[in-house]
């Protein structure tokens, strides 16, 4: 079943995040696709995140058609103008790629290119419109295409540390669904039961809502988004738990499993992100129970 006919059926969607290499070396991604083929619904591309360069999320999901997965691509304004955009979506269709979620690409301060200059041609609400336009059978210029894209996009939530922050998300994400957006994507939170009002509150918007689960590495990545990320509610008993496990990995990898459990029922579907530890997906899947 494709993951457009998931959310259409309200069945709970498994998606995987995987960035694709700095490089040309894609062992590694053709690998770790392998062994989640028949486990997920839809791998994740993102763009070039973080502001760091790396193979476009377009040849990404070329390559997943290819491995027989279903490819998922992040779509963003940062770095490319509103033609480079409807290009590169008229490209995507032709090369299968139907699953866009428009994000708002991150600030490169912290990236590897800082000399780069943002574009910003168009905003999260425009580029929804701008897809919108693309399967209407027009570009942005009122020009007709020759064939129609066909989508299915969805809109990312920036993180919430509170209730009053969390009104307005749903307030923009409700602009973002009049604009066109299709599903919800929210980000990781590690308090379930604060997830779990997240969840009820954009569900009330009458689109899928899919939540984010992140695979903590260590104790030191538990403290630093603990400590640099609020919005996580990542508390001191998890950086505890990690802490005093004799294998800790395989503890990460179970926090990360019982979250995913938590969000069973609630929201409609899940993306698992590893940041490089994607083989060990499969191990989350197992403790999960999916």
């Amino acid at each position: 079943m494709s993951f457009q006919a998931k959310l259409s059926s309200g069945e709970f969607a498994v998606l995987a995040e995987m960035n694709t290499p700095k490089g040309i070396d894609i062992s590694d991604l053709i690998t770790n696709v392998r062994y989640l083929k028949s486990r997920i619904d839809a791998i994740v591309i993102p763009g070039m995140d973080n502001g760091v360069m790396h193979m476009s999320a377009l040849a990404g999901g070329a390559l997943m058609r290819q491995q027989g997965v279903e490819p998922l691509i992040h779509v963003y304004g940062r770095d490319r103008n509103r033609m480079a955009l409807q290009g590169d979506l008229l490209a995507a269709h032709v090369l299968g790629i139907h699953n866009l979620l428009v994000v708002q690409g991150e600030d490169m301060v912290d990236g590897d290119h800082q000399d780069a200059i943002p574009v910003n041609d168009l905003d999260e609400t425009s580029l929804l419109q701008m897809i919108g336009s693309l399967t209407r059978g027009t570009d942005m210029a009122g020009f007709e295409l020759k064939g129609t894209p066909e989508f299915t996009v969805g809109c990312a939530v920036s993180p919430m540390a509170d209730e009053a922050q969390l009104k307005k998300e749903v307030e923009t994400a409700q602009k973002k669904i009049e604009a066109g957006a299709q599903y919800i994507m929210l980000p990781p939170v590690f308090d379930t039961a604060f997830y779990a009002t997240i969840i009820d509150a954009f569900q009330s918007l009458n689109v899928p809502v899919i939540a984010s689960v992140f695979l903590l590495k260590n104790v030191g990545m538990a403290r630093y988004i603990s400590i640099n990320d609020p919005n996580s509610r990542l508390s001191e008993d998890i950086i505890r738990r990690i802490r005093k496990a004799k294998d800790r990995e395989t503890e990460c990898i179970n926090i990360a499993g019982e979250i995913i459990q938590s969000l069973k029922g609630k929201a409609q579907g899940i993306k698992i992100s590893a940041l490089g530890w994607e083989d060990r997906l499969p191990a989350i899947l197992d403790s999960a129970g999916l």
